[in-house]
């Protein structure tokens, strides 16, 4: 009988099944790579946080706006990235690059004023992501000397509802596009970026306007105190560049009796090349501004087409934007205020003009106080004055008056000859003695009853009319207290001697330009006359003119000198006297 079977055993469900080692490494391989989009989802929160708390720990505008273009790149892994401030008229005022070393970035030229791509961001605030950034429609091209760019994102940088600008990023690393998670990412650092460059700007603007009250106090205090005006206005000079952080700021002044100005305090690095330069009313924007009392403001200082004068263009040639605005009050413009900035560097903001605006307007309301207040103490010098004369006249000269004809009436009864003879001379002292006092009192009334007729005012006059020998206006730059400092004899050879040098120079140079140096120091006077013209001959025979100024020059202690002005061509005529000795 055939032996029973066997009981079959538990059948294995196939759900517990074992899998296949290949499905197995697999589902290990997809695990991993979701761990792996997780850590990387992690960091780049991570670096965000580390983004957003960096460009909000520090109130530096600059430093902010730097972070803000270095953590954008960092955070989406680009090569490029910049920042664009956007300006007037949709135009972009400012750019911050990053990942170009210095000397690409000077090769490539100015920065892009917002056209093409760029001004797409402009003209429509929202992210931008491109896979190829010359096959867009509004692409302009790049500038030669641009390094290679292909994909491209922009996202708007907002301040409340205002767009401030927009960061630019270029050429992601590994050749791949940008995308959505880079899109949010930076657009959550452009929102952090708008909130930090606000409280940049609002510490800013608070921290200019606590110097400007400082400084507005200080100058008031120096004015009232009875400070030498020249000083004042170079301290002043001086507080504008900081606060407006400009290379050069210049105040020029009104010359009396004519319609030009000269620039009687500048501070800045090229301050001493334009202090004392005259600027010629109508051909250059100062006198502009002077004339209309209206505030000027310019890209481009050495190409403005409201500068006509080309001596003044050739020296104001390195400078880029600037502002010029009046200073003192509407009914009495007392001068004109400069500030400029070297060429390349960004205009000024609205927000720096109207505070310069707002600071020379204090200014100019203490120079008017100031000088009220000299004037009321001229008037009690000059009251004290008649006072003296009238005393002088009343009491003083009547009563020797009266001496001397009491002696003229004993010399009837004196019967000596030489006691006669010695009384008629005591009565002559005595009328000599009136005379120097009535001399004296014509003094102590004496006014300046003319104006413009002080050494500057000479030599701008001579300076016209050279103009038509000369076939163009000489560059004058006039130094230190010409009219006050100068006698009035010295101040004649120093006319003379300018007459000679510029008839000379008409005659013979040839030159098409011609730079008058009149500078009066404490002890002595010095008048330079450079041209650029055919200069000295080798061989020349001392002309009787030349003569004649170093003869003026030995009479009055100082020297003369002619020469070659630079190594092949050009005159320098230097002529310096001493003040007369009292």
């Amino acid at each position: 009988m055939p032996d029973k079977a066997e009981p079959a055993g538990p059948a294995v469900p196939r759900a517990h099944a074992p899998i296949p080692r290949m499905r197995l490494d697999e589902l290990l391989d997809e695990l991993q790579a979701h761990i792996g989009v997780v850590r990387s989802s992690r960091d780049r929160v991570h670096t965000l946080l580390e983004a957003v708390l960096a460009v909000g720990s520090d109130l530096d505008l600059e430093t902010v706006l730097r972070r803000i273009v270095e953590s954008a790149v960092s955070l989406v892994d680009a090569q490029y990235g910049a920042l664009g401030v956007i300006g007037d008229e949709e135009s972009l005022s400012r750019f911050l690059p990053v990942g170009m070393d210095p000397q690409t970035i000077t090769n490539i030229g100015p920065f892009p004023a917002g056209r093409g791509i760029l001004g797409l961001v402009i003209r429509d605030p929202h992210p931008v992501r491109l896979h190829e950034l010359a096959q867009h429609a509004d692409s302009y091209g790049f500038p030669s000397n641009h390094p290679p760019m292909h994909t491209f994102l922009g996202v708007p940088v907002r301040i409340r509802d205002e767009v401030f600008g927009n960061l630019y990023l270029t050429e992601k690393r590994g050749g791949a596009d940008f995308d959505e998670d880079d899109e949010a990412v930076l657009r959550t650092l452009a929102a952090a970026a708008g909130v930090a460059i606000d409280n940049a700007r609002l510490y800013d603007e608070a921290r200019r306007r606590e110097q400007w009250l400082s400084a507005a106090s200080e100058l008031t205090r120096s004015l009232l105190s009875g400070a030498a005006p020249s000083d004042v206005l170079e301290n002043f000079a001086a507080t504008v560049r900081e606060m407006a952080g400009a290379d050069l700021v210049a105040i020029a002044v009104p010359v009396p009796g004519t319609d030009e100005l000269v620039v009687d305090a500048a501070d800045g690095e090229t301050a001493d090349n334009v202090r004392g330069l005259v600027l010629t009313g109508g051909a250059t924007l100062a006198g502009k501004v002077y004339v209309s009392g209206e505030t000027a403001v310019c890209d481009n200082l050495a190409v403005d087409p409201r500068v006509q004068d080309q001596g003044i263009s050739e020296i104001y040639g390195e400078f880029g934007p600037a502002f010029m605005l009046p200073l003192g009050t509407t009914e009495n413009v007392r001068g004109v205020l400069q500030v400029m900035s070297r060429q390349g560097r960004a205009p000024f903001p609205d927000g720096i003009v109207a505070m310069v605006t707002g600071f020379a307007g204090h200014a100019g309301l203490a120079l008017e106080i100031a000088e009220r207040r000299r004037d009321a103490e001229l008037l009690t010098v000059f009251q004290d004055r008649d006072r003296i004369a009238r005393d002088l006249h009343d009491v003083a000269i009547q009563r020797l008056f009266a001496s001397g004809m009491t002696l003229q009436g004993v010399t009837r009864i004196v019967g000596r000859a030489d006691a006669a003879e010695m009384i008629m001379k005591t009565v002559d002292d005595l009328d000599e003695t009136i005379r120097l006092i009535r001399s004296t009192i014509f003094s102590l009334k004496a006014r300046e009853r003319t104006a413009g007729t002080g050494l500057r005012a000479r030599i701008l006059q001579l300076a016209d009319e050279a103009v038509g020998s000369l076939g163009f206006a000489p560059t004058l730059r006039l130094e230190g207290l010409l009219d006050t400092r100068v006698p009035e004899e010295l101040a004649d050879h120093v006319m003379s001697v300018l007459g000679e040098a510029l008839s000379n120079t008409a005659r013979h140079a040839q030159a098409t330009r011609v730079e008058v140096s009149v500078e009066a120091t404490a002890d002595q006077v010095t008048v330079r006359v450079t041209d650029n013209g055919t200069g000295i001959p080798a061989e020349r025979t001392r002309s009787s003119g030349l003569a004649n100024l170093e003869t003026r020059a030995a009479e009055l202690a100082g020297s003369f000198t002619v020469g070659s002005a630079s190594a092949d061509s050009g005159t320098l005529l230097t002529w310096q006297a001493l003040y007369p000795k009292p």
